[in-house]
């Protein structure tokens, strides 16, 4: 922070990352549309690489900023700390819905409300749909959720090593979050190969996928963010008493945990009693 400044804010300086990244995912969501239309996955895998390439250059951006800028003094890290909260409460919102469209249909199947014609003549009133071969709820799914259960563990034991000053555990923790991170996503696309049902085979494929597939793909970001983290660590990054970059991977992380324990719950366990 320059010392002309009167105030401890961190005036960023223009970045043309915003932007560049903004259109890269309006080309990957252009792209992803032409896929589900058959009209091929080219665009939408350019898409993907534009917007992790800005990605990768903006947050070397903000790592510099970091660690050599000094600009992240205390009110700044305030700050960051309210954004990384509020982002995660709107992903709290965006979970929300996937289990609201999967609880509208689950407690009124539409056999008890007449006016809910459609939703009767689509599964005779019953949920889940009786052609619908379930998912066992005590196989894969379990051994999942024990996984993030586990990983939850290592990256808290992470964080506390990090405090502690002891590098050595903070890595070998960490590395070990981001490979159970990897073996539940392995686990969670083998049970998308094996399941008996497809998206569009009715309500209940549709909302098991679109809330499962969207957490898969935050477990897969959660992942990009720990290792992240540890490429960082191997470089010297972070100190015990100033580590934000580890400490939001950390949240976030905990946030994709508490999710999957609601999946588990209500879209593999409670539809199978």
């Amino acid at each position: 922070m320059s010392s002309d400044n009167k105030h401890p804010y961190h005036l960023v300086d223009p970045s043309p990352w915003p932007l560049v990244t903004s259109m890269a995912c309006l080309l990957m969501a252009w792209g992803a549309i032409m896929a589900m239309n058959d009209e091929g996955s080219l665009l939408f895998f350019i898409g993907a690489g534009a917007v992790t390439l800005a990605s990768i250059l903006w947050w070397r951006d903000v790592v510099i900023e970091s660690e050599k800028g000094g600009f992240h003094n205390q009110v700044v890290q305030i700050g960051l700390r309210y954004g990384m909260l509020l982002f995660i409460a709107s992903e709290v919102m965006f979970f929300a819905a996937w289990f609201w469209a999967f609880f509208d249909v689950a407690l009124y199947p539409g056999a008890d409300s007449p006016e809910l014609t459609g939703r009767m003549d689509a599964i005779n009133g019953i949920f889940p749909p009786e052609d619908i071969k379930l998912i066992e709820p005590f196989g894969i799914p379990l051994l999942n959720t024990l996984i993030l259960l586990a990983s939850g563990g290592t990256v808290t034991w992470a964080h506390h090593a990090l405090r502690n000053n002891d590098r050595k555990n903070f890595l070998v923790f960490l590395f070990l979050t981001i490979m159970l991170g990897i073996i539940f996503t392995g686990f969670q696309a083998y049970e998308y190969m094996v399941a008996d049902f497809k998206i569009d085979e009715g309500i209940y494929p549709s909302t098991f996928y679109m809330a499962t597939g969207f957490h898969g793909a935050h477990v897969i970001i959660g992942s990009i963010f720990l290792l992240v983290c540890f490429i960082r660590g191997l470089s010297g990054h972070f100190k015990p008493e100033k580590h934000l970059g580890f400490e939001f991977a950390a949240w976030y992380w905990h946030f994709v945990d508490v999710v999957w324990l609601f999946l588990f719950a209500f879209v593999y366990w409670w539809v199978s009693i």
